[in-house]
């Protein structure tokens, strides 16, 4: 049974350092039968480390320019090459413009992953899923944050700032980029979603 947000953060934080910067163990017992990222299911992993950095993308608007910084630090901490589209004012700005940054930098390879920050998350949702070949999820805790990597194989994430604080973004975050996504019955569903972006929706297809 997973345990209080603070033990999920600690869990996913070190499961994530060890592999990504051969961080210690775990300073609790170890249980022979139980690996350490139990709360992460044992489908998931985190990324291998590779000799090339990946690279995150990470754009906001004026409303999540201050969480954007934090969680730039955090993916420069766990060894990630952060591309930064911008906002970096208060001033006010459209989100759309953002979104679709970051999301041609993932679609385009030139980015492995995509991070999006507005006050709700929800338009730079939706923006970023006009960009084809863009699988972009809203996440607001450890839950959706695992489901949207192992069931659909989100490639952006959007985070609201106005509704999440920072360490719950940190565990957002940190979790969804060491889920793997799940294959099997779930890569069909994908596809189809994939499919959804050629198909003629005028003619009711």
């Amino acid at each position: 049974m997973i345990g209080s947000e603070d033990e999920i953060h600690r869990i996913v934080e070190q499961v994530v350092k060890r592999t990504l910067g051969g961080s210690q163990a775990s300073n609790a017992s170890p249980k022979p039968a139980a690996p350490a990222i139990q709360p992460v299911t044992p489908e998931a992993a985190v990324p291998s480390p590779s000799p090339v950095k990946k690279t995150v993308a990470i754009g906001s608007d004026h409303g999540g320019v201050d969480l954007k910084e934090a969680l730039k630090k955090t993916l420069a901490e766990l060894g990630f090459e952060v591309m930064d589209v911008g906002t970096n004012t208060k001033d006010a700005v459209d989100y759309p413009d953002f979104a679709a940054a970051v999301a041609r930098l993932v679609a385009s390879g030139k980015a492995w992953r995509g991070v999006m920050i507005d006050g709700a998350g929800i338009g730079s949702c939706m923006a970023a899923n006009k960009i084809k070949g863009v699988r972009a999820a809203l996440c607001y805790d450890y839950a959706t944050a695992v489901n949207s990597r192992e069931h659909n194989d989100a490639n952006v994430l959007t985070l609201g700032a106005g509704l999440i604080g920072g360490n719950q973004a940190n565990l957002i975050l940190k979790t969804w980029l060491a889920t793997e996504f799940g294959g099997g019955r779930h890569a069909g569903r994908v596809n189809k979603i994939m499919a959804l972006e050629s198909s003629d929706l005028k003619d009711g297809k």
